[in-house]
């Protein structure tokens, strides 16, 4: 299955999709250039808000506006003004270090993580901002800190740590937010791409694009891969479900590094991409704080 592309964006580092229900809109994020999207289909406009700091995720938040995984920590966004507010710094004594991929529970906490510019092995950590804005870290050692997702029973929790070419899976409480039992349960090949961001499908199945790869894989939820999504682009980043009926897989990638050759051969890197594969997606948690 291919791709189309329905927004030539040109991100430096798109990342982070999410679909906000409420107000039919894609939120994404391009991570070194600052800024927060807002894609609307039904129009095709995309509202881009300077937020100052490298921002790996957003999350609509139940209140309204948007929470950010920042450079320095975690933040609020009115997403109608622009105004943000800092609320949790992660990592104040670590300034080789930034914020990158997050995403909300069902109890409607946001996790994300961090890693170092210089990609230092195990300098990265993952962490959750509860309601109260209470910041825990949950895993450390990591190097780069990536996609998240839940099994629909709310049992399972998925990490990717993108340097150890797979996804892992941990016994999920959702109550207390606790994690246990990390076991890896996919192997990405190396010349398949590194995994990057990722999503759940209704049916329990993992969705993960690919930096390097050109795609997006769907693996079941015992790990076998089933479908692939191709792109004309080589750095894939992350997918989330969208549209009235979920079934819209929409594709952030980046042109992140490109030289004047590969941008000739890919001259829609950084572009916002997406299909109708079959399977629909799970509504997005918001952060309740």
């Amino acid at each position: 299955m291919d791709a189309d592309l329905v927004l030539d964006a040109h991100a430096e580092v798109g990342e982070g999709p999410i679909w906000d229900p409420d107000r039919n809109l894609l939120v994404w994020v391009d991570v070194t250039r600052s800024a927060v999207h807002q894609y609307s289909p039904s129009s095709g406009r995309d509202v881009v808000i300077a937020v100052g700091h490298y921002v790996g995720a957003a999350a609509p938040r139940t209140g309204g506006g948007l929470v950010l995984a920042l450079q320095n920590g975690f933040g609020l966004l009115d997403a109608d003004t622009g105004r943000l507010e800092m609320i949790a710094d992660t990592e104040a004594d670590r300034p080789g270090n930034r914020m990158n991929d997050g995403k909300c529970d069902t109890a409607g906490r946001f996790w994300a993580g961090t890693m170092s510019f210089n990609l230092e092995k195990g300098a990265g950590s993952l962490y959750r901002l509860d309601a109260k804005h209470d910041v825990s870290t949950v895993l450390s050692n990591l190097t780069l800190s990536n996609g998240l997702g839940w099994s629909p029973d709310d049992r399972t929790m998925y990490f990717i740590d993108s340097v150890t070419q797979g996804i892992d899976a941990f016994a999920y409480d959702a109550t207390s937010g606790a994690i246990s039992g990390r076991r890896r349960l996919i192997d990405v090949a190396p010349e398949l791409g590194m995994p990057d961001g990722m999503t759940v499908d209704a049916d329990g199945a993992i969705w993960v694009g690919l930096w390097g790869g050109r795609a997006v894989n769907r693996y079941t939820p015992d790990g076998r891969l089933d479908r692939v999504v191709r792109l004309p682009v080589g750095q894939v980043t992350s997918c989330a479900f969208g549209g009235s009926d979920l079934g819209d897989l929409y594709i952030t990638t980046a042109a992140h590094q490109l030289d004047t050759n590969a941008l000739a051969s890919q001259p829609h890197a950084g572009g916002l991409f997406c299909c109708r594969p079959g399977p629909v997606g799970l509504r997005a948690n918001a952060f309740r704080g």
